[in-house]
């Protein structure tokens, strides 16, 4: 694994970090449900970076990762804290430059859908997570996860996601996350619904990641 620099984002990161998620889910089955059709990075981009300057950079983190010796972003975790709404409106014109109209229409179901699954006690939410094309194999994604989660179990604070691929799930519960349920009725993804309690000191999250 290379040699990482885990920490929080600021504002003027956000574009740079959203060029990276764009880039990890350009073949993503939930994603293709809400964004068909061409200028897929381009769009992705201009959608990503109205998400993180939503409910992650204002109520929970936008963590970022870097090798030690350089500024390029190599990974983004996108984390809502609770309470966050799920599509926050007042980043409306950046969703209707990525999804125009229709697409907004989806997107809202979606969020709708996959809302009704979240815990209803606190928690943060894993909202996106993603690794540079570049990146990947290097273990970005697991110190990504174990940075954030480590200081989730000091706070005592649950953590959410929902799971779209098989190896992802197999990763996050390496990490301590439990299969809840599988979030039906979304066209061409099975995403799972997937719960991490705060771990005791003990099971505490394993300092090499993944």
């Amino acid at each position: 694994m290379t040699d990482l620099h885990i920490t929080p984002a600021r504002e003027a990161d956000l574009p740079a970090a959203a060029r990276v998620l764009a880039e990890a889910f350009r073949d993503d089955p939930v994603m293709a449900a809400i964004l068909p059709g061409g200028r897929r990075i381009e769009r992705l981009t201009t959608l990503f970076t109205a998400l993180l300057r939503g409910a992650a950079f204002e109520t929970g983190s936008v963590d970022l990762a870097r090798r030690s010796d350089g500024d390029e972003i190599l990974g983004v975790a996108a984390w809502e804290g609770s309470g966050a709404a799920s599509l926050p409106w007042r980043q409306l014109p950046g969703y209707l430059s990525a999804l125009g109209v229709a697409g907004i229409v989806r997107a809202a179901a979606l969020s709708s859908r996959l809302a009704r699954h979240r815990p209803r006690s606190p928690h943060w939410y894993l909202a996106q997570i993603g690794v540079s094309p570049a990146a990947r194999g290097l273990g970005v994604g697991g110190a990504l996860l174990r940075s954030r989660l480590e200081t989730l179990d000091v706070t005592r604070t649950t953590a959410y996601l929902e799971s779209s691929t098989p190896d992802n799930r197999r990763l996050y519960g390496r990490l301590g996350f439990e299969e809840i349920a599988p979030i039906p009725g979304i066209r061409g993804a099975s995403p799972m619904a997937m719960l991490r309690p705060p771990a005791p000191a003990r099971h505490a999250v394993p300092a090499r990641a993944v």
